[in-house]
């Protein structure tokens, strides 16, 4: 079973890959979309589940999605053809880096999809590229929440604090307007979702070639999310305008 199937099987009962719930999402997209009519596009969307509610919530909002996963984007188009709003989202397989458009967002998402870039920064020197001079990017990156351990460093990248990695954005020419730190609700929610989601579909298909590889991989990860970054590692989602010049 490769991690895109894998990471499918998890995601099932919890369909945004980040630890927010339904309310926490529908604010940050709120805050991303203030007139209801923008242009959206997602770098590294996935199934597309953060257009999908910005095209049902906001019916004159246009959506593009990029990603380099085939499956997924299968997805997101049954998805958006079952909703309804396939007319207004275009999906484009490829690499997020790589592509390239005429017209510019109002609105440009990623979120946890940095390690694609490079990092946060790079995340952003992207999303600039793509927008439009008023326009907003929602990112959602992970934190050390306090010092984490070698092994968690090893296993999660080498991230900053909260208030630093906000002084790197702020130093970088944005300004945030909004901003959500993930309870411990939510980050409970989403691991307990993943892990559960992946061993109950070993446990309801063992006969199955891949039933005890991804047994294994739910244990594993479930382990390392209690013994190893549990009590260390957070996620913030922001959204950001453009710092003005200063003369």
């Amino acid at each position: 079973m490769n991690r895109e199937e894998i990471s499918r099987i998890a995601h099932a009962d919890h369909p945004i890959k980040s630890p927010l719930d339904d309310d926490s999402v529908r604010r940050l997209l709120a805050r991303g979309l203030p007139h209801g009519r923008e242009r959206v596009l997602d770098l590294g969307c996935g199934s597309g589940e953060w257009l999908l509610r910005a095209l049902v919530t906001h019916p004159h909002v246009r959506a593009e999605g990029v990603d380099i996963s085939e499956d997924a984007l299968a997805q997101a188009r049954r998805a958006a053809t079952d909703l309804g709003v396939q007319d207004r989202l275009t999906l484009h397989h490829q690499e997020a880096q790589a592509f390239v458009s005429t017209e510019p967002f109002d609105l440009v998402i990623s979120v946890g999809a940095a390690h694609a870039f490079g990092g946060l920064l790079p995340t952003l020197a992207a999303a600039r590229t793509h927008l439009s001079p008023q326009g907003r990017v929602l990112i959602g990156e992970g934190f050390w929440d306090r010092a984490p351990s070698e092994e968690a460093v090893e296993m999660l990248g080498d991230l900053t604090d909260l208030a630093t990695t906000v002084d790197h954005v702020v130093a970088d020419g944005w300004t945030p307007v909004e901003g959500h730190v993930s309870t411990r609700r939510e980050l409970d929610d989403y691991e307990w979702a993943c892990w559960g989601a992946l061993a109950s579909w070993a446990l309801d298909h063992p006969d199955a070639p891949d039933s005890a590889h991804a047994l294994t991989t739910a244990t594993t990860r479930r382990s390392e999310w209690l013994r190893v970054y549990r009590d260390t590692w957070g996620f913030a989602s922001l959204v950001l305008r453009r710092t003005p010049a200063r003369p």
